[in-house]
């Protein structure tokens, strides 16, 4: 099974970029998800075929490859504060509503749906969706600032089986 997500990065990053768990760019989670991986293929010799690299990640990647670039230079504006998690503990900035935003999730969701995978917290997509960034320190988006969709990307939350880090798999990047 991977553990994988979906992100409007609002900072630069890179594909196959890795980073601390704790220490992700500033972002908003557009879907979290576990799809299971097909077995692998034999060859003739019944040894597993690698040559296919990573057959999961290219297909959830071309499922969402079209809303994630349709999406991509839209414009959203940062509300007021929150706090999620236990006890309200994680300070956020809500995102205030957006129809390509939601369009956006929606699309997400669907392709999760045609993978048969598992959405851990299902209340919080579709009508429950809440997008937001989560504060970094000193980085934190300011209520009224308008930031752009331009860098959507398919993240795994557990690359190689570690927990530790993640790691950028597919990249969709707004043309300037």
């Amino acid at each position: 099974m991977r553990n994988l997500i979906v992100v409007a990065f609002l900072e630069p990053v890179t594909e196959g970029m890795e980073f601390p768990r704790d220490a992700w760019p500033l972002h908003i989670t557009l879907v979290k998800f576990d799809v299971v991986e097909p077995p692998p293929a034999a060859d003739g010799d019944g040894d597993v075929s690698a040559a296919a690299g990573d057959a999961l990640a290219a297909r959830v990647a071309g499922l969402m490859e079209a809303p994630a670039r349709a999406a991509l230079g839209s414009a959203v504006t940062v509300g007021g504060e929150a706090g999620f998690g236990r006890g309200g503990s994680v300070p956020v900035s809500l995102i205030e509503p957006s129809a390509p935003l939601q369009t956006l999730h929606e699309a997400l969701v669907a392709a999760v749906e045609a993978l048969h995978g598992r959405i851990a917290t299902p209340g919080y997509t579709m009508a429950g969706f809440r997008p937001h960034v989560s504060h970094r320190g000193e980085k934190t988006p300011r209520a009224g600032e308008q930031l752009a969709l331009d860098r959507i990307a398919l993240v795994d939350m557990a690359p190689d089986g570690g927990h530790a880090t993640r790691r950028v798999l597919r990249l969709w990047e707004a043309t300037s």
